[in-house]
């Protein structure tokens, strides 16, 4: 798995790329909160470990805060020098999915280390959506077809997911203005018929079997039936 260490301490840094390396790891090293923020950003990275206290301005609780704000749910296990219970408590209400306190055994770091991306693969286990070949991750909120990566926007997403959440049930224009508009039916909005005609050209565009289907006088379809 390629890990990123986020730590200004280059002894502590060079002990950490060499033990992770030595499990099977492949580590990159920023050494500073600037460097830490633009490649934690950039998903390219199975786990993250954070130094707590980092220069350049930012430290590693506002990197794990602004990530999290972000959407990026990348696990990050917190390294810190600070041992007490409210620095604990305050790494794991940013954000931190663990907090180790240097100094630490490489035994004990991998264990949790491996223990967050567990759990995290577990939760993306539970949270993908899928229909024939159509699947949703609903916390990368990545949507393919097949080999086909599909860009949808927020509200494309949300009409999506309660359209494959009752896949194979007819879903009325009542039901989608309520549970993904948030207010009672108006008869003479369009706003419907906008959004499901611009999701089924994503969807369903140049596939031989079309899973977006208008039930007629019913509302639609999310159905991978003949």
């Amino acid at each position: 798995m390629k890990i990123l260490v986020v730590e200004d301490n280059d002894r502590v840094a060079l002990f950490l790329k060499k033990s992770l390396s030595d499990a099977g790891h492949v580590v990159d090293h920023a050494c500073n909160g600037q460097d830490g923020m633009s490649m934690s950003s950039s998903g390219l990275y199975g786990a993250i470990i954070m130094d707590r206290m980092l220069p350049n301005e930012i430290d590693g609780v506002n990197i794990i805060l602004a990530l999290r704000k972000q959407g990026i749910k990348t696990p990050i296990l917190i390294l810190s020098a600070l041992s007490d219970v409210d620095d604990r408590i305050l790494g794991l209400k940013s954000g931190g999915d663990d907090y180790l306190v240097k100094p630490f055994s490489v035994a004990e770091l991998l264990a949790r280390l491996e223990a967050i991306i567990r759990r995290t693969l577990d939760s993306m286990n539970e949270n993908i959506l899928s229909l024939g070949d159509l699947k949703m991750n609903l916390l990368s909120h990545k949507v393919s077809r097949g080999d086909k990566t599909i860009m949808l926007q927020p509200r494309e997403f949300k009409l999506l997911e309660y359209l494959m959440r009752h896949s194979n049930q007819v879903v009325t224009r009542t039901m989608l203005l309520e549970n993904i508009w948030d207010y009672h039916f108006d008869p003479q909005t369009n706003v419907i018929d906008v959004h499901i005609s611009k999701l089924r050209q994503k969807i369903d565009a140049n596939s031989e079997v079309q899973l977006l289907r208008t039930i007629r006088n019913s509302g639609y379809m999310l159905t991978n039936d003949a």
